[in-house]
C-alpha cells in the first residue's frame, strides 16, 4: 500500500510514534525517523532494515526550526520527495492549574504545538510543489475533552485540531490533504508501569473495556496516508474505543 511512499514521523523513537514507523516501514514506506533521542532512533532503523525496510535517522528537536528543515531535507536529499508527515512528537509536563510553572507551559506548547507547525510548514513546501502529500497530526481525546492537571497538554492538543483544520484549507488545491488523529488510552510504558487497579478502573470509562494499542493509532494513520483516503482533509479520527463520542 505504501510502497514508494517517503513518510517523516517525528517522536519515533518509542510509543506511538515507533509503533507508526514500522507500520508504515511494513506497508513499504521509505521512513525518515526523527525524535531527540539518537540511540533509540538507530536501534528503530535497524530493525526496519532487519525487517527488509528502507530508513534512516534524522536526531534533531521539532521545535527548533532548523531541525525541523533539516528532517524535510534529510528525507528529499535521501529519497527525492517526501509524502507523507507524521507530526508525533510530544511531551507532558503535568501539574494543576494554579501550581504550574511558566517554563511547564512554554515547554509543552513549543513542542507539541510548535514543533508540528515546523514541521509542517517545511514538509508543505515539498509537498505543494510535488502537487500531492498527507499530513497526519497526532492529538489526544483530552484535546477534545480535557483533563484535569493537564491544561498545557490539553491546550498544545485541542490546538493541533485548530492548526490541521486551518492548513486542510490552505493545501487542499495543491493535493495535500491535512487530518488529526486523536488516541484515547493507549498502551505504552507509562501505562503499564500503573497498579493493575488503575489500568482498570481506566478501562472502565471506555465502552469497549479496553485500553488502546499504539497499533490502533497506526492503523488510523495508514488509512489517512493511503491514496485510499484522498478524499478526505481536515477530519478528526477519534480512536478512544468509543470514550468520547
Amino acid at each position: 500500500m505504501m510502497k514508494d511512499k517517503v513518510a517523516a514521523i517525528t517522536g519515533a523513537s518509542r510509543g506511538i510514534g515507533r509503533s507508526i514507523a514500522l507500520f508504515l516501514a511494513g506497508e513499504g514506506a521509505k521512513v525518515v525517523a526523527s525524535a531527540r533521542n539518537s540511540a533509540e532512533l538507530e536501534k528503530l532503523v535497524a530493525e526496519i532494515k532487519e525487517k527488509g525496510g528502507e530508513a534512516i535517522a534524522v536526531a534533531g528537536d521539532v521545535a527548533v526550526t532548523a531541525d525541523a528543515d533539516r528532517l524535510v531535507d534529510a528525507a528529499v536529499a535521501a529519497y527525492g520527495r517526501l509524502d507523507i508527515l507524521v507530526n508525533n512528537a510530544g511531551i507532558t509536563r503535568d501539574g494543576l492549574l494554579l501550581r504550574m510553572k511558566d517554563e511547564d507551559w512554554d515547554a509543552v506548547l513549543n513542542v507539541n504545538l510548535k514543533g508540528a507547525f515546523l514541521c509542517t510548514r517545511a514538509a508543505a513546501k515539498v509537498m505543494s510543489k510535488q502537487r500531492y502529500g498527507r499530513i497526519i497530526n497526532i492529538s489526544s481525546v483530552v484535546g477534545e475533552m480535557g483533563n484535569a492537571g493537564q491544561a498545557n497538554y490539553c491546550a498544545s492538543k485541542a490546538g493541533l485540531l485548530g492548526l490541521t483544520k486551518a492548513v486542510a484549507r490552505e493545501l487542499a488545491r495543491r493535493n495535500v490533504t491535512v487530518n488529526a488523529v486523536t488516541p484515547g488510552f493507549i498502551v505504552t510504558d507509562m501505562t503499564e508501569a500503573l497498579p493493575e487497579k488503575t489500568r482498570e478502573e481506566l478501562a472502565s470509562q471506555i465502552p469497549l473495556g479496553r485500553l488502546g494499542d499504539a497499533e490502533d493509532i497506526a492503523h488510523a494513520v495508514l488509512f489517512l496516508a493511503s491514496d485510499g483516503a484522498g478524499y478526505v482533509t481536515g477530519q478528526v479520527l477519534g480512536v478512544n474505543g468509543g470514550m468520547y463520542m
